[in-house]
Formats: structure tokens, C-alpha cells, sequence
């Protein structure tokens, strides 16, 4: 099959995601192409100038694709006018409502609109949470096809190794709002260790000091399934995280991590110490956490359903 793939970057969580997508259908010998287009540098317009330069890209395409597969309603705009049999649009996280959290009321209404007009465009829908996949049949009476975003073992084998160092707790992700770093900030002062804050580091380096943690805090106040949560189940890393959007399907509460109210440092300080002192607990939830991203979440076990999902979708 030929296969179009469009993202905005194929970076972060959604980008690396379509990247490593990618890469699995070429060496299952597919051809794919994955759209790429220059961004306006200018704060906040990273996302519009990105719809406007893909559109103009797609328009203008003379190929023709087996599926063009958009990630996320900005590169929807793309995947509506690029020709292909059929198109695939995958959302992750419920998108006007991320709009919302992560910029404002004002702005929100600009990404609901988008996203009323790109959930017309798309001949099937892809989410990587159930919670998400609820949420659009619930809103649009949209069936959403359940696809995990799974990790890759082998990008961990040449992680730079480093030294456990003890009562460490590390955060990894963007200094944004909906990543609830505040909250884990103001919970610092009492939490029996020190917090570290892997905001800007490469992969690699920040998957070295994950390594080298006894806990990773995902503070979130929004998330969809978060791929630092299955990274640290990899890495035997036990976790503590808000219990929202699609976290619930990654954590067990007191099973392979630990679950927390959003927004509450009191608490959140109170789990990160709980596993700090308790080191058979500490253990326990590694070893599980590892079980199920391995059983779970790797590409052996996500690609044959991507495969089969687009298989059916050109024979229906």
C-alpha cells in the first residue's frame, strides 16, 4: 500500500509516534511518505501556519495514496485535500477541550470549529485512550477505532547510563499548564527527595536521568495516554500520576503505580513519599509496570493491529 502520513512535527509524543509508525510500515514493505512543511517561527502560530503551508502542499500534490493517515486536526486540513482512497484521522486527546486548558476560552473556539469541520473529512478515526474514544461518542456519536501509542525497546539500548542516585524524583515533559509542573512545584517543599526537571533535554538524556530515579511524577492536569508513563514502566521506574484522562488505563492505583487527585500537591507530595520510603512497594509497582508495558505497549504487539486496521479499511 501507499501511505501518506502528515504531523506537524515528528517530534513529542503524537510526531514521534507517526515517525515510528512510519518506519514499521516501510519495513514491512509499504511505501510511505510523511508530509513535511516549515513552520512560521512566531509565538502560538506554530500550529495555523503549519494548516495554511501543508493545505497549499496538499492542493497542489500530484500523488495519489492508498490512505493518507492525518495526526491531529491541524494536519486534518492537509489530509482533507490530498488525494487518496481513503483517510485516516487520529486524535489524541479530546482536541477543543486541549485548546482550551492549554490556551484559553477565547482561543477555544477557533479549535472547536476546526475540529467540528476536520471530524467530516476523515473516512475513520483513530484514539490511543479509551477514555478519549469515549468522550467523541459520547460528543459526536463518532466511533473512534482504539490504537495505542506504543514504545519502542530498542531505542533504549543505548541510553547513557547513569548512576542510581537515591530519593531522586524526576519530572519529564513540557513547562506547560496542562502538565500540572506547577502543582508539582509547589509540592516540592514536601517531598523527602530531590525533584528534578527534565523540561528541554533530549530523549536519550532525559531517559538517562529517568533511569537513574526512584520515581517519576506526572503532575498533569490533561493528558490522553502518556508516552513518559510507559517509558518508565520500561525503564522499572514506579510511578506517581494524576488520575486523569487516559492515565487510569496505564496505572492501576497501588498495582503497577500510583494514582492522585489533580491538583492537589498535599496529596501528590504524600504518594512520591510513599514509594521513597516504602522500597518493597517501590519494587513491586517496577516489576508490574514493566510486565504490562512489555505485554501492552511495544510495537510487536500494536503494529499487527494497525495492519489489520488499514487492511480492512481498503477491502470495506
Amino acid at each position: 500500500m501507499k501511505f501518506l502520513l502528515i504531523s506537524s512535527s515528528y517530534v513529542g509524543s503524537t510526531g514521534n509516534h507517526a515517525l515510528m509508525l512510519a518506519n514499521r510500515l516501510m519495513e514491512h514493505g509499504h511505501e510511505v511518505d510523511k508530509m513535511q512543511v516549515p513552520h512560521i517561527p512566531i509565538k502560538n502560530l506554530k500550529n495555523p501556519s503549519f494548516t495554511i503551508l501543508s493545505t497549499l502542499k496538499g492542493l497542489f500534490s500530484t500523488k495519489n495514496y492508498d490512505i493518507v493517515h492525518a495526526f491531529n486536526v491541524p494536519s486534518a486540513f492537509a489530509m482533507r485535500f490530498t488525494k487518496g482512497k481513503k483517510k485516516v484521522l487520529s486524535i489524541h486527546g479530546v482536541y477543543g477541550e486541549n485548546i482550551k486548558t492549554i490556551h484559553s476560552e477565547k482561543l477555544s473556539w477557533i479549535g472547536l470549529l476546526a475540529e467540528s469541520k476536520a471530524l467530516t473529512w476523515a473516512d475513520r478515526f483513530i484514539t490511543d485512550s479509551k477514555a478519549t474514544q469515549k468522550v467523541y461518542k459520547e460528543k459526536f456519536d463518532i466511533d473512534f477505532e482504539y490504537l495505542p501509542t506504543p514504545i519502542d525497546p530498542s531505542k533504549f539500548e543505548n541510553i547513557p547510563k547513569k548512576t542510581k542516585v537515591k530519593n531522586q524524583v524526576v519530572y519529564v515533559g513540557r513547562e506547560s499548564y496542562e502538565k500540572g509542573i506547577d502543582i508539582l512545584k509547589k509540592a516540592e517543599s514536601k517531598i523527602k527527595g530531590k525533584v528534578v526537571y527534565c523540561t528541554d533535554l533530549p530523549w536519550s538524556e532525559a531517559m538517562s536521568v529517568l533511569q537513574s530515579s526512584s520515581v517519576l511524577v506526572l503532575p498533569s492536569r490533561l493528558e490522553s495516554l502518556p508516552t513518559t508513563v510507559k517509558e518508565a514502566f520500561f525503564l522499572k521506574i514506579p510511578v506517581v500520576a494524576t488520575n486523569v484522562g487516559g492515565v487510569p488505563e496505564l496505572i492501576k492505583n497501588n498495582e503497577n503505580g500510583i494514582l492522585v487527585p489533580p491538583n492537589n500537591p498535599k496529596k501528590l507530595a504524600e504518594a512520591v513519599n510513599t514509594i521513597l520510603v516504602n522500597k518493597e512497594l517501590a519494587q513491586r509497582l517496577a516489576n508490574l509496570g514493566y510486565e504490562f508495558v512489555t505485554s501492552h505497549m511495544i510495537w510487536d504487539v500494536v503494529l499487527p493491529k494497525y495492519l489489520k486496521f488499514y487492511q480492512n479499511l481498503i477491502e470495506n
